[in-house]
């Protein structure tokens, strides 16, 4: 791949890969040592870690088209050779959280992402297929909400033992507003008991002030990136966003 053409994105917009796809099938060794190695890369290039999510799911019996998509990966990362995470001086923890309803077209399943920065590059990031079914795409925003205010819990208890303690509530951008209806109005308890109980945690969180929930456009939602492929546009502009560029 040394001279392959480079692309702009890392995977196409509304790409549909299944585990039935009907392309041959290929070898699955070669597949696994590609998807291995892109998933080490994705401890610093955070903008391919949906796209190796969404590979990682075929590595029993890979199929030509989900080579292929491989494939595309590196040469997306053929264009983007010099790109890294450039880090300043911050000490204000905030994140952003998003979710794809039907993310994975196997098991129906949604999609979650999350990130948090210090008010420069983010610091801490997640793509991940969530572990049940949602009824809704509510439901879906929610549980990625809960997931990502876990985390953040997390990163100020880590913080706070590093001798930069957060003593403001850290802010959690979420594109549904019908979601943080859910998570600030216990009147809508009634409507969420099919969700499981540990999803409540950040109820609890946002009483105490510990997570505050802001709305925030999907264009504007840095975590979008982590649930869906996007076009060219949207994609460079969150790579800017959360610290992603040609270093200098």
């Amino acid at each position: 791949m040394d001279d392959c053409v480079p692309v702009a994105i890392p995977m196409e917009v509304n790409l549909k890969l299944s585990s039935e796809d009907p392309s041959p099938l290929v070898d699955s060794t070669k597949y696994k040592k590609l998807v291995g190695m892109l998933i080490y890369l994705t401890t610093t290039r955070f903008d391919i870690c949906f796209a190796v999510g969404v590979l990682s799911r075929f590595t029993n019996m890979p199929h030509e088209n989900h080579w292929k998509q491989g494939m595309r990966v590196l040469r997306y990362l053929k264009g983007t050779l010099n790109y890294g995470i450039t880090y300043g001086h911050g000490e204000i923890l905030a994140g952003y959280c998003d979710s794809d309803w039907v993310g994975d077209y196997d098991a129906r399943r949604p999609v979650s992402g999350y990130c948090f920065s210090l008010g420069s590059g983010i610091i801490s990031w997640n793509s991940k297929k969530q572990a049940t079914v949602a009824l809704s795409s509510i439901e879906a925003e929610y549980k990625a909400a809960c997931v990502a205010a876990c985390e953040a819990v997390w990163m100020r208890r880590i913080l706070a033992d590093l001798g930069v303690p957060i003593h403001d509530a850290t802010v959690l951008n979420c594109d549904s507003q019908s979601c943080m209806a859910i998570a600030k109005n216990p009147v809508f308890h009634a409507r969420t008991k099919h969700i499981e109980i540990h999803y409540q945690y950040i109820r609890e969180l946002i009483e105490d002030g510990v997570i505050e929930l802001e709305y925030c456009p999907t264009n504007e939602n840095g975590a979008d990136i982590f649930t869906k492929a996007l076009g060219s546009v949207q994609h460079s502009g969150h790579l800017f966003q959360l610290g992603l560029g040609p270093r200098q």
